[in-house]
């Protein structure tokens, strides 16, 4: 297990706590509450450094924190939440806070908003993409947006000049794939991460075709015929040895950054979100930018949105919900913090907390913030929450498909057809 999939417990406000289930630390009168979230080893650590700040302001306050890697941090959350022993304060994914609302596992927020939780000058796009059915079940973390990080040493040493941050087309995925490969740099490293199985380059795509993943009502809004372009286009790219190998693609799990083709060495450009720009450079020794997803054509509109990063939630169960509220509060609000946190979970929501952090940022923050702030034309709505199965969708039978595609398993003509009555079953799942 890779470093940043271990427990990472830093500062006095993270109190170890045991594999356990049921398990819940002893502290001395006063409110004990319970938090996990995934990240990196940079993450927890800002984090930590908050809850100190935090126990300052609260000095009667304790803070036990779980910290996982993405792949680790969903079981382990399905498994404390379904036992009855969720934590308090529960870092939420876009793509799950549907399912989590509705089976009631995370609790409403209204109640404590203008009393424990202060969000004024939250921007309203971030409020109401924490909102189901009306109602808010999660604080939103940061802006952010999909993007590529692009190797840039990688690129000079190729001789090719690297894509402008809201200029790369899928036309130049072949281009810069072909002129990779004749330049044979680091023993024939590819331009380009394989996408076929990544959610959010589907999504994105689709967006500038007029489509979406998911209609308002949890149904596919897509068909057969667009799975088989999708999985036809990858194929070429294949083909033409613009994207790493299947064998190569299938070394990167969970989405994970030290696992990314970047990072691995095998690609020069991969898909990512723009508040990984960070923690993305710290484990690559080569110096790395953004830019935007692919362009179906130079002057077509791009499929980009704004999306909450991640959110803060409260446990339905929790009997410490006020507290709670109050550290969430704490969390987007307070500048200090802020300072602390940069924009290594997007860019802040408060417009206060944005005005005092910009003139602090580091370079490589700067550049999250400018791409997430100048996307312009590429810039969309945001899309409904994606229903309580997209996550099997995704993890499960996108990948699946896609690989299956990738090692001549599946022809696309087959693929694109199974791939949609397989999704459209789970979705008419019931429970």
């Amino acid at each position: 297990m890779s470093a940043n999939r271990r427990q990472f417990l830093l500062g006095s406000a993270a109190v170890l706590a045991t594999g356990a289930a049921g398990f819940r630390p002893a502290f001395a009168a006063g409110v004990a509450l319970r938090q996990i979230f995934w990240g990196s080893k940079d993450r927890a650590s800002r984090t930590y450094k908050v809850n100190d700040l935090y126990l300052k302001a609260t000095p009667d306050t304790k803070i036990a924190s779980e910290f996982y890697g993405w792949g680790d941090y969903w079981p382990k959350l399905a498994t404390e939440t379904g036992g009855g022993n969720a934590p308090d304060i529960i870092q939420m994914d876009y793509r799950y806070i549907v399912e989590y609302a509705k089976r009631q596992a995370i609790a409403p927020l209204d109640e404590f908003v203008g009393k424990e939780l202060l969000l004024a000058d939250f921007d309203k796009d971030q409020i109401d993409g924490g909102k189901v059915d009306g109602k808010l079940y999660g604080i939103s973390l940061g802006a952010n947006s999909v993007s590529t990080l692009v190797n840039l040493a990688a690129f000079k040493e190729a001789g090719i000049e690297a894509p402008g941050a809201t200029t790369l087309t899928y036309d130049d995925v072949m281009t810069i794939g072909e002129a990779f490969k004749k330049a044979n740099i680091r023993g024939g490293m590819k331009a380009f991460q394989d996408g076929s199985g990544s959610e959010p380059v589907l999504e994105n795509w689709l967006r500038q075709r007029g489509k979406a993943l998911y209609t308002a009502d949890g149904k596919l809004a897509f068909d057969a015929d667009d799975m088989v372009e999708w999985f036809t286009m990858w194929n070429k790219f294949r083909a033409a040895g613009a994207i790493v190998t299947p064998e190569d693609q299938a070394l990167d799990v969970n989405s994970a950054l030290d696992t990314n083709m970047v990072t691995l060495g095998k690609a020069a450009v991969s898909f990512a979100n723009s508040n990984q720009l960070v923690n993305a450079q710290a484990l690559n020794k080569d110096p790395l930018t953004i830019t935007c997803f692919p362009r179906i054509g130079a002057t077509g509109k791009g499929g980009h949105y704004r999306k909450p990063s991640m959110f803060w939630s409260v446990a339905a169960q929790s009997k410490l919900k006020p507290d709670a509220a109050k550290y969430l509060s704490f969390f987007v609000d307070n500048v200090p913090a802020n300072l602390i946190l940069g924009v290594e979970r997007g860019i802040p929501c408060s417009a206060a907390v944005r005005e005092a952090l910009a003139p602090t940022l580091s370079a490589l923050d700067q550049v999250s913030l400018k791409f997430v702030s100048n996307l312009g034309d590429l810039l969309g709505p945001i899309p409904p929450s994606p229903p309580s199965s997209a996550g099997e969708i995704d993890i499960d039978l996108l990948v699946k498909t896609s690989q299956e595609v990738a090692f001549g398993q599946q022809s696309p003509e087959d693929a694109g057809p199974a791939f949609v009555k397989q999704a459209v079953d789970i979705l008419s799942r019931k429970g």
